[in-house]
């Protein structure tokens, strides 16, 4: 059974999973938090949706990397955020 199906996820939900993964600052706590997947079955969402060697690349870069976990960070604030970001908030845009 694929994970997308296991959690409900619609296409565009699975797009943005993917798209927080791919980020390098995002934590795998916030995709838990927004879309209720642990880091495991992101790992696995990832996987079954990429290109092998696409995933491959992907899991290397990930693997280890202190970014992408909210415990291992060694900063609290000051994430990097363009000035032309819109806010998002629980994966929506929020209103000015």
């Amino acid at each position: 059974m694929s994970v997308s199906k296991d959690f409900n996820l619609t296409e565009e939900d699975v797009d943005r999973v993917i798209e927080m993964a791919w980020e390098d600052r995002t934590p795998f706590d916030a995709i838990e938090m927004q879309f209720g997947i642990s880091e495991a079955n992101t790992i696995k969402l990832m996987r079954q949706e990429m290109k092998l060697k696409s995933w491959k690349m992907w899991r290397a870069r990930v693997q280890g990397r202190s970014t992408k976990h909210s415990k291992k960070r060694t900063f609290n604030e000051g994430r990097h955020k363009c000035s032309r970001q819109k806010a998002i908030s629980n994966n929506k845009i929020s209103k000015r």
